[in-house]
């Protein structure tokens, strides 16, 4: 039986698609990784997933109850299943890394911790306004959250952080994009687009 040899120009397009149809998106929190995966997802149709809501419980005031693993991965799945084009934004390692098996492309974004804590900072004031407050419901929550984001880069405290991400990212069998999260959300969005051709470059 002949066999036809697929052009590499063909076989690169065919990578790069796949690339495009899913991907995760990382890192630490205040990096923007939701808001990229937000952009993205608009642009190429796709169901955007972010980890967080399917992570905790709907609760008032918010980020009380966690969901059980299973169900959190349940949730993701279906989201997933809606199109088989999606991105996934927020935690990918630990827990959630069934839900990026068949993820074409790891996106990670890298933010300096000053930058990332006045980005949360600002963010829980826009969310929670007067809740913020002494007294309010969420008082005292965001200072413990920030204060856990800021030890991203030591990995003192549990949960993600520099060391841990760094091991990951080096046994995924996926390629890996890091970008520089300081830079406009547009800017991103085109990196992303443009970079899977250069990723698969050497395997095709």
């Amino acid at each position: 039986m002949r066999r036809w040899k697929v052009p590499a120009a063909d076989a690169k397009r065919a990578a790069m698609a796949c690339a495009l149809d899913r991907i995760g998106i990382t890192g630490a929190s205040g990096c923007g990784v939701t808001t990229l995966g937000a952009a993205l997802a608009a642009r190429l149709g796709a169901v955007h997933i972010d980890t967080d809501d399917h992570y905790w419980m709907a609760t008032d005031p918010p980020y009380q109850e966690r969901r059980d693993v299973p169900e959190r991965l349940e949730s993701i799945a279906a989201e997933q299943a809606r199109t088989g084009r999606w991105i996934i934004s927020g935690t990918l390692d630990r827990w959630a890394e069934p839900a990026i098996a068949d993820a074409g492309l790891i996106v990670f974004l890298e933010v300096p911790t000053p930058v990332r804590l006045e980005r949360l900072r600002a963010r829980e004031q826009a969310r929670f306004g007067a809740m913020l407050l002494p007294g309010g419901a969420m008082h005292e929550t965001p200072r413990e959250f920030i204060e856990w984001a800021a030890h991203y880069e030591d990995g003192t405290l549990p949960g993600r952080s520099r060391p841990k991400h760094e091991k990951w990212l080096a046994g995924l069998a996926q390629p890996v994009l890091r970008l520089d999260g300081t830079l406009p959300t547009e800017e991103l969005a085109a990196a992303v687009l443009t970079q899977p051709g250069r990723l698969y470059h050497h395997s095709v």
